[in-house]
C-alpha cells in the first residue's frame, strides 16, 4: 500500500492518523492477514469489534435526542436500520473505502471491494481505529458525517418493502412481486439477487446473503427510484 493512499482516505475523510498502523489495520481483511504462510498477521476483526460497540452508543445517543416522543421498541428499530449491514456498506461506498481494502488475491478477483459484508465490517473498523486514535469525539464526528446524511432514507430501509407494498397498493399499479435473478457463491457462503417487479415492470435489484435481505434492498432502491422519476415529473 502506497503512502499516498492513507493521504488520499484522510483527506477524504477528514481525519489525519497520529497512528498510521491503526488506519492500516483497519483496511486489512482477514484474507489479506491469512494468505501470508509465513506467520498469521492482524486483520481488522478487532476493531471491528470495537467500531461496532463505538457505533451502536452513538447512534443510541443521537437517536435519543432526536425522537423524545420514541419508545424503546422504535427506537431499537430505527437504531438497526442505520447500522445495517447494506446501510453500512453503501456509507463506505460513499468515501470509496473498498479501493482502500487490502485483500488476499482470491478475494479481490471474486469482488470483494464491492461485497457489502467486507465493506460493513471495514466501516466499523474505521470507527474503531479513530476512536483508539482520538477518542469518542472524533469517531463520533465521523459517524455523524458519513452515517447521518440522509438520515430519512438510511430509516426508510428497514421498513422498506412494506412501504413499497403500500405505495404501490394505494396507486393500485398492480401486484409487487420479487423475482430471484442469480446466485453465486459456496452453499456456506452464497449471494442471492433479487429483482422488484411491479405488474410486468422491472424496477431496481438487490442482492444478500438471505433472499429475504436481497428482497429488502430491491424494496429500497425502488422506492428511491420512483421518487426520483416523481421528483423529475
Amino acid at each position: 500500500m502506497k503512502p499516498i493512499k492513507y493521504h488520499e482516505l484522510e483527506k477524504t475523510i477528514g481525519y489525519s492518523f497520529k497512528d498510521k498502523d491503526l488506519l492500516l489495520l483497519a483496511l486489512t481483511h482477514s484474507s489479506y492477514a491469512n494468505e501470508s504462510k509465513k506467520k498469521r498477521k492482524e486483520n481488522n476483526e478487532r476493531l471491528e469489534f470495537l467500531g461496532d460497540a463505538v457505533l451502536e452508543l452513538t447512534m443510541s445517543d443521537y437517536l435519543f435526542r432526536r425522537y423524545p416522543d420514541k419508545d424503546e421498541g422504535k427506537l431499537t428499530k430505527l437504531r438497526s436500520s442505520l447500522v445495517c449491514e447494506y446501510t453500512l456498506a453503501y456509507c463506505a461506498r460513499d468515501i470509496s473505502l473498498g479501493k482502500y481494502l487490502l485483500l488476499s488475491r482470491g478475494e479481490d478477483l471474486t469482488g470483494g471491494r464491492e461485497r457489502d459484508s467486507i465493506l460493513s465490517d471495514a466501516f466499523e473498523a474505521v470507527i474503531g481505529a479513530i476512536y483508539l486514535d482520538g477518542g469518542l469525539d472524533q469517531a463520533a464526528g465521523f459517524i455523524r458525517e458519513y452515517l447521518l446524511k440522509d438520515v430519512e432514507d438510511k430509516t426508510l430501509f428497514y421498513d422498506a418493502k412494506t412501504i413499497l407494498q403500500e405505495y404501490v397498493q394505494a396507486r393500485e399499479w398492480g401486484k409487487l412481486t420479487y423475482k430471484l435473478t442469480g446466485e453465486k457463491g459456496p452453499d456456506h457462503n452464497k449471494e442471492f439477487e433479487v429483482k422488484a417487479y411491479i405488474g410486468d415492470k422491472g424496477y431496481a435489484s438487490g442482492a444478500g446473503r438471505t433472499k429475504k435481505g436481497a428482497e429488502q434492498i430491491a424494496a429500497y432502491e425502488t422506492i428511491l427510484m420512483l421518487r426520483s422519476q416523481q421528483e423529475k415529473e
